[in-house]
């Protein structure tokens, strides 16, 4: 039987009548996949543009580089750090470690020419610091240091610190890196075991606000943050200037440059001198990382040298740190310098 629509299709219309249902079938197949394959890639984690692989691990003793013979039986793991394009690590990590806790990066050597994840110190100042404390500062006390630092001195002099947690701040990492920046937090993180609490995070924030502030000032908000009977010393090393620098840019204006050492002093400060008139900093201060190297810090303006973080560290033509009346210096060692909170 015909009816009138079947007299008005034109030929061929049977097969179109089973093409269109087919393609509306393909389309929304193919959207799904697509669909799949985004929510696939979100919800899959990233990985970290570079991996750590152990190359070495036992006690301290092993590990004479370390300078740790103060800790002979501490648990040492050395690691490199690859990335994918090249053959050669960018760096290695030895990170110490004691029962029931966490990981602890002790020393970082850094084979790039650019800021990676840690910033390079020598390991024999460490052990002087932290024999130092241990022998001197009462197990009561409290210290206050930047917290890689703080986890370096609870672990190796076994004395209380404000901050305990891996905090990852600042996140130091090449330009190109910076769209990684969660998952590498993350991996951070998970390599440490340590998360750090809601209080802690804010107690830093406060810590680091504080090393902004005039001395007077700064030293009354870190008094704030422990109480008024607290016995508390603050420790500084001079590479804390970059790391607060990158924390608050539109606050302290810093930055650092390398400079091998060839045992002509008067052109190592023409080399200062240039570098200061070319880029307009105020003044600058060294850290020596090793027998052939050493890194300037430049300070950009006048507001950040009258810091209280600049007021810790020895700067050219500034007052010199023994001056500084609103917290008292009571060791120095290196690139490290200690302060007795009043």
């Amino acid at each position: 039987m015909s009816t009138a629509n079947d007299k008005q299709r034109p030929p061929g219309g049977r097969w179109q009548d089973k093409l269109l249902p087919l393609l509306g079938i393909t389309l929304v197949t193919g959207g799904f996949i697509l669909l799949s394959w985004f929510a696939y890639l979100w919800l899959t984690p990233q990985t970290a543009p570079y991996h750590y692989q152990l190359i070495a691990e036992g006690e301290a003793n092993q590990f004479p580089e370390l300078e740790l013979e103060a800790w002979p039986t501490l648990k040492v793991s050395k690691y490199e750090i690859h990335i994918a394009e090249k053959d050669q690590p960018i760096a290695l990590a030895y990170f110490g470690q004691k029962e029931k806790e966490g990981p602890v990066l002790l020393n970082w050597e850094n084979q790039t020419g650019e800021p990676l994840l840690a910033l390079e110190r020598k390991p024999s100042e460490l052990s002087a610091l932290a024999s130092a404390i241990g022998k001197y500062v009462s197990p009561d006390a409290l210290i206050l240091a930047w917290w890689d630092t703080s986890r370096q001195i609870h672990l190796l002099s076994e004395r209380n610190t404000l901050f305990n947690a891996h905090l990852n701040e600042p996140l130091i990492i090449p330009a190109r890196w910076q769209q990684h920046a969660d998952t590498i937090r993350t991996y951070e993180s998970d390599l440490s075991h340590s998360v750090p609490t809601a209080q802690e995070r804010d107690q830093f924030q406060r810590f680091t606000e504080a090393l902004l502030q005039p001395p007077e000032a700064g030293a009354a908000k870190l008094r704030d943050l422990i109480g008024p009977n607290q016995e508390a010393y603050l420790v500084i090393h001079v590479s804390d200037l970059y790391k607060l620098g990158l924390l608050h840019p539109d606050k302290f204006g810093v930055a650092y440059k390398n400079f091998m050492l060839t045992g002509n002093i008067h052109g190592l400060i023409n080399h200062m001198k240039v570098e200061m008139k070319e880029h307009d900093y105020n003044t600058y201060t060294l850290q020596s990382l090793s027998d052939r190297d050493i890194r300037a810090f430049f300070l950009a303006d006048e507001p950040s040298t009258q810091t209280l973080m600049a007021r810790l560290l020895p700067f050219t033509e500034k007052e010199p740190p023994l001056n500084l009346q609103a917290v008292q210096l009571v060791y120095q060692q290196g690139g490290y310098w200690v302060y007795k909170l009043p």
